[in-house]
């Protein structure tokens, strides 16, 4: 499990644009039975345990000799730049179920891709799961090389999990990926001969 060490804030409203300024990214921690927090991180560090935990990965909030099991939640990113302004820490008892969102990665080809006559058209980008904080799956691999002609799809009910451990929360029906028909060229009509 990661390590994340924070510090309490004392900078709150539109003070906190200083902290940014410094590299300091403020943060709140919030959970069932504990009173919200307002901390601040290392943005650089932050960063790094982020990068490999992403939002379904457990990791360690060390604040002051407290450490607490937290899931990284509700980040808030700048419009323009893209970085990071505000992150939630979720706290989470790791004997209770937690709900949360696991990102899809798509692996292999579609031979109709391949062969230029569909394209692969992503719908669902991540899949809402309940499960234990310690069996939330980091990623759902979803193969492409099934889909072998237009309109063939992959459907919610397609992942397999270990349905005792990990309960998806999405409809069954709903299509995470599906192959459509490349979109022709709009042939333009030649412009009205003015007489």
């Amino acid at each position: 499990m990661q390590t994340l060490t924070v510090s309490n804030r004392k900078l709150f409203g539109r003070k906190v644009k200083n902290l940014r300024k410094g590299g300091i990214l403020p943060a709140n921690i919030y959970g069932k039975k504990i009173k919200s927090q307002s901390v601040e991180v290392n943005l650089g560090e932050f960063a790094k345990v982020f990068k490999d935990a992403g939002e379904t990965q457990v990791i360690e909030l060390k604040l002051g000799r407290e450490k607490r099991p937290v899931l990284i939640h509700n980040l808030q990113e700048d419009p323009v730049t893209d970085t990071v302004i505000h992150v939630d820490f979720l706290q989470v008892d790791l004997k209770e179920k937690v709900t949360a969102k696991v990102p899809v990665e798509l692996i292999g080809e579609s031979p109709s891709v391949k062969e230029g006559t569909g394209v692969v058209v992503l719908q669902v980008n991540e899949i809402e799961v309940e499960a234990l904080p310690g069996d939330l799956p980091e990623k759902f691999e979803v193969d492409l090389s099934p889909l072998v002609k237009v309109d063939d799809a992959i459907y919610i009910k397609d992942i397999k999990v270990d349905g005792k451990k990990v309960v998806i929360k999405n409809e069954p029906e709903q299509i995470i990926v599906k192959v459509e028909e490349p979109k022709k060229e709009e042939e333009q009509a030649p412009a009205p001969e003015v007489v």
